[in-house]
């Protein structure tokens, strides 16, 4: 065979080859276009079918984010695993032994990444009982925060001092969420023991109250404020007990409001807010002893004092 015509063979079929792979690539493209669409519409939709009687439009948006995202995690592996296989098939590659070895490796792989299926068994439970969403603030293992980022495999928090925290979901031993449809403030109040602690509550309630008529603070208080009474009487204050119901996550905004708030009324009603002391009480022979040797120690320190 001429070089010539060889030539031209071997450059139609390059031009053949080229043109199928990059027809792959270009319905890669759509398939990857086409589920980003599905999903934002599954999205929607499963927005539209909340019962807002029992969660707000916050929660079932978190709720929903956090299932679509882990789908399109999922869809775009599939893709890219198919895209993998096509262009190998295109190249001349078999891919019938890679799948069977990927299959013995799988199954090798199995017994011995046993974390790793639970891993991903656990976040899959996680994502189908809604226990824990993206822009929930939990405690995972002690350990507090906001969740940034959630996979099969892994949750992320990132904590008030910006420290991000990886926990693989299997080794997840104690989840606590903080924001799951509604959070609360709990406020310890001291009152000094000379105060008359019916005053001190009604007078927290009126707070708590005028704090929800507040147009900016208000809406996101969603229940009048319970203050439980005397919690314990402490060392140097006379401790009361309440709690104010907040929209997920705005707890410590509200909190911070209301001791603001709370301060200023005790001021103004001179109820005393007591600060931590100890009150030393001396019987009479007890402290002409004390007076004594204090006179003395100034008679010895005054002679001292002139030399100096």
């Amino acid at each position: 065979m001429p070089p010539e015509l060889t030539a031209s063979l071997l450059l139609a079929e390059l031009v053949r080859l080229a043109v199928r792979v990059l027809i792959i690539l270009v319905l890669w493209w759509v398939l990857q276009r086409v589920t980003r669409l599905a999903l934002a519409r599954v999205q929607a939709w499963l927005l539209r079918r909340v019962d807002y009687a029992r969660e707000t439009s916050f929660e079932a948006q978190k709720r929903v984010e956090t299932l679509v995202r882990l789908l399109r995690q999922s869809a775009n592996v599939f893709l890219f695993v198919t895209l993998t296989l096509a262009l190998l098939m295109q190249l001349g590659i078999q891919v019938g032994p890679i799948l069977a070895s990927a299959g013995i490796v799988g199954v090798a792989i199995g017994f011995g990444a046993q974390s790793l299926v639970r891993d991903i068994l656990t976040g899959f439970f996680f994502v189908l009982e809604n226990q824990v969403r993206v822009g929930d603030v939990v405690q995972i293992n002690g350990t507090g925060g906001l969740v940034e980022a959630m996979t099969l495999r892994t949750l992320v928090l990132r904590d008030l001092s910006g420290v991000v925290h990886v926990f693989p979901n299997g080794n997840v031993n104690t989840l606590a969420n903080m924001t799951r449809d509604w959070s609360g403030y709990v406020f310890d109040i001291g009152i000094a023991y000379k105060e008359d602690p019916d005053r001190a509550i009604a007078l927290l309630k009126q707070v708590a109250a005028e704090l929800r008529r507040d147009p900016q603070f208000g809406p996101k208080i969603i229940e009048d404020a319970e203050v439980f009474g005397v919690e314990k009487l402490d060392e140097s204050a006379v401790i009361i007990r309440g709690r104010l119901k907040t929209r997920p996550i705005l707890q410590w905004e509200v909190g911070r409001e209301f001791l603001r708030r709370v301060k200023k009324a005790f001021d103004r009603e001179n109820i005393e807010i007591p600060f931590s002391h100890r009150t030393l009480h001396l019987e009479p022979p007890l402290t002409a002893a004390l007076l004594t040797r204090l006179s003395a120690t100034d008679r010895a320190a005054g002679p001292l004092e002139q030399k100096r």
